[in-house]
C-alpha cells in the first residue's frame, strides 16, 4: 500500500507542477529538442524566401489592369481560367463597362457575351454585375479597402478580395492561396492543410508579414514556370535541395 500511495503521490504532484510550471516547462521546450526543430524549421522556410526573391524578385501580378476596380474584375474572372485568358477578354470588357455603374446596369446577356470564354459565365456575370452594384450603391463607386468590406462584394471571397488588397492598395492582410501556392506549399512542408484557407492560416504562421504579398507572386511564377502540377521540373529547380515531395522527379 505504501508503495502504491508514493505512486499515486508523485503522480499528483506532476499534475500540479505541470498546471503551475506551464511558463517554465515552455521554456524549457524552447531550448530543448522540438525548441531546436522549430529553429531548423525557421532557417529553412527563410532560405526558401531568399530564393524564391532572388529569382522571381520582380515578380508582378499576371492580370492586366488600370485600376482597384479592373483588378477586382479580372481576379473574379480568373477562377477556373488561365490568367492569359482573361487578359484578353477584360479590354473590351471594360472598354464597354468601364465603371462599377455601368457593369451593374449591364444587360447580363451583353456580360455573358463578352466572357464567356473564361468559363462558368453565367455565374461570373450575376458576380461582376453584383460587384458592380454594390460598390456603386454601398462604397461611393470605389472599391473598398479594407477585408470585411471586400467580403461583402458578390463574387470576391478571400483570395480575390487579398489579392485586391495587397496588389491595388499594398496591404497585406493575407496569403494569397491560388492552386499554385497551395500545391507548392504543400510540397514544400510550409503547410499542411487540406484547404486553401487552412493552408492560408498556416502560411501567414512562418512567413513574415512583410513578404505576404510578394511570396504568393513569387511562388506563382514558380509554379508556371517550373513546379508544375503533373511533372515538376525538380532539375532546374532551386529549391530542390529544400524540398522533401514525394512526387519529384529529380533528386539531388
Amino acid at each position: 500500500m505504501a508503495g502504491r500511495n508514493a505512486v499515486k503521490t508523485a503522480a499528483q504532484s506532476t499534475k500540479k507542477s505541470t498546471k503551475t510550471g506551464g511558463a517554465k516547462a515552455g521554456i524549457a521546450r524552447t531550448s530543448g529538442p522540438r525548441g531546436k526543430r522549430a529553429e531548423l524549421a525557421a532557417e529553412r522556410a527563410a532560405e526558401i524566401l531568399r530564393l524564391l526573391h532572388e529569382q522571381y524578385g520582380d515578380a508582378r501580378c499576371a492580370l492586366d489592369h488600370n485600376s482597384a476596380w479592373e483588378l477586382l474584375v479580372a481576379t473574379i474572372l480568373s477562377a477556373q481560367c488561365t490568367d492569359v485568358r482573361v487578359n484578353m477578354v477584360t479590354p473590351k470588357l471594360f472598354a464597354t463597362y468601364p465603371t462599377p455603374e455601368a457593369m451593374a446596369a449591364a444587360p447580363i446577356e451583353a456580360l455573358e457575351t463578352l466572357i464567356r470564354t473564361t468559363g462558368f459565365y453565367h455565374n461570373k456575370a450575376k458576380s461582376i454585375q453584383g460587384a458592380g452594384r454594390v460598390i456603386d450603391q454601398h462604397f461611393g463607386g470605389r472599391v473598398p479597402q479594407t477585408m470585411d468590406e471586400l467580403l461583402r462584394v458578390p463574387g470576391a471571397a478571400r483570395k480575390t478580395a487579398n489579392v485586391v488588397l495587397g496588389v491595388a492598395f499594398g496591404k497585406a492582410e493575407g496569403v494569397v492561396v491560388d492552386t499554385h501556392v497551395f500545391r507548392i506549399t504543400r510540397r514544400l512542408g510550409l503547410a499542411r492543410g487540406e484547404t486553401p484557407q487552412k493552408v492560408e492560416q498556416e502560411l501567414m504562421q512562418v512567413i513574415p508579414r512583410e513578404r505576404w504579398i510578394g511570396f504568393s507572386h513569387e511562388l506563382i511564377h514558380h509554379g508556371r514556370a517550373v513546379c508544375e502540377a503533373r511533372k515538376p521540373k525538380c532539375s532546374q529547380c532551386m529549391l530542390e535541395p529544400l524540398c522533401t515531395a514525394k512526387d519529384k522527379t529529380w533528386r539531388s
